[in-house]
């Protein structure tokens, strides 16, 4: 498996690229914020020689959402994320607003995703972990095979998510923390939906929300 990340908008999302050799890759969380980044984000994949074939979405705050209408005008895809999101989906142009942002309305969800689910692309399974709390249907996709895990905006290095969102609670966020993520292997990587990645291990030991 093949990793890349790249940052978009002006909330510096992460976007993460994964390729298997294939030519063919998956994209989690496109948070292109207009055509321009779009562009740098199609122009990477080209210089790679990949093809996106599928989208996943952690959550659908408006950041992670960015990207996602021109996946669908582009490349055809709908996004794989949970349906408990749709509220998000549906309020993402107003928070936009707020942040001094534009954006249309985000495509529909493709693919509804519900806890341990299992996402195939060709030789890599990506199962689904419902860890609600920063919003009320976040999911993390943890592909066991690569010992990695993408947490979106639930835990970061040396962090965890905001829980003043509509939907965010945050002792169900530290219940999700502590029984879905932090019971994984401490070499398990993590890749957050914003900043460094860190790994699972490194956060028991450290991250001052958690001790």
């Amino acid at each position: 498996m093949e990793l890349f990340r790249l940052v978009f908008s002006p909330i510096d999302v992460n976007t993460y690229i994964i390729a298997d050799g294939s030519g063919d890759c998956l994209i989690i969380d496109c948070g292109c914020y207009d055509r321009d980044e779009f562009k740098k984000l199609t122009d990477f994949m080209s210089e790679k020689h990949l093809r996106p074939v599928k989208l996943l979405n952690t959550h659908m705050h408006l950041d992670h959402l960015f990207g996602n209408k021109y996946m669908l005008e582009d490349f055809g895809l709908l996004t794989h994320a949970c349906q408990l999101e749709e509220q998000n989906r549906k309020s993402a142009m107003s928070h936009a607003i707020m942040f001094g942002l534009q954006m249309d309305e985000p495509p529909e969800i493709g693919i509804p995703v519900a806890d341990n689910d299992i996402i195939s692309f060709n030789s890599l399974e990506i199962e689904s972990i419902f860890v609600p709390g920063h919003t009320s249907g976040s999911i993390a996709f943890y592909i066991r095979k690569e010992n990695c895990i993408f947490t979106g905006d639930a835990l970061f290095a040396g962090s965890i998510g905001r829980t003043d969102l509509p939907g965010g609670d945050s002792d169900t966020l530290l219940n999700s923390i502590w029984s879905r993520l932090l019971v994984l292997d401490d070499m398990v990587k993590v890749y957050p939906g914003h900043g460094p990645s860190t790994s699972i291990g490194e956060e028991k030991r450290s991250n001052p929300f958690l001790i």
